[in-house]
């Protein structure tokens, strides 16, 4: 190998790393929650809801939870918690907000916790779209995001990795 294949080395491999799994880059808040896979489905113009997904990661010492989300692709947002008791599926909103307790992963996936992006702007959510949100965390401050909107009948790209640790 010459040296300066070797020189580059280190720089070809945290290109690689800051790829992530999908070839998403991870989004680092100090508090230690990362970001990943951030995505909505697309919706028609007219429609009342749009869904938000991602994995949430704290790799702080600390539990953190997510509080808020707000984004102008919406008129508000909600954190929503899909359960199936007594074989029905029940939607609530997690006004609490969602807990990330140090050292999980968080999956937001449809059928389970998820983003409810209400009264979304006209066109906001069209496929190749990408939609800014400002992810609020109670210890974690305030973290930018953006979700790839995806065509109708998307599913999450990589459903091979762990759920994570849901707290249920």
């Amino acid at each position: 190998m010459t040296k300066r294949f070797l020189k580059a080395m280190p720089l070809l491999a945290a290109v690689f790393l800051a790829a992530g799994c999908g070839g998403e880059a991870a989004r680092a808040q100090p508090g230690g929650i990362e970001v990943t896979q951030a995505w909505s489905r697309a919706v028609p113009v007219g429609a009342p809801v749009a869904g938000g997904f991602m994995t949430l990661r704290n790799t702080g010492a600390g539990d953190d939870r997510l509080v808020e989300v707000r984004s102008g692709a919406a008129r508000h947002v909600e954190i929503h918690e899909m359960r199936h008791e007594d074989g029905i599926a029940r939607m609530r909103r997690m006004d609490g907000g969602l807990p990330l307790p140090a050292g999980a992963t968080v999956e937001l996936k449809p059928g389970g916790y998820h983003l409810m992006f209400i009264s979304p702007e006209p066109g906001a959510f069209e496929a190749g779209r990408k939609v800014a949100a400002t992810l609020v965390l109670e210890r974690g401050g305030e973290l930018a995001v953006e979700f790839e909107v995806r065509a109708a009948g998307a599913a999450a790209h990589d459903a091979h990795h762990a759920h994570g640790d849901h707290g249920h």
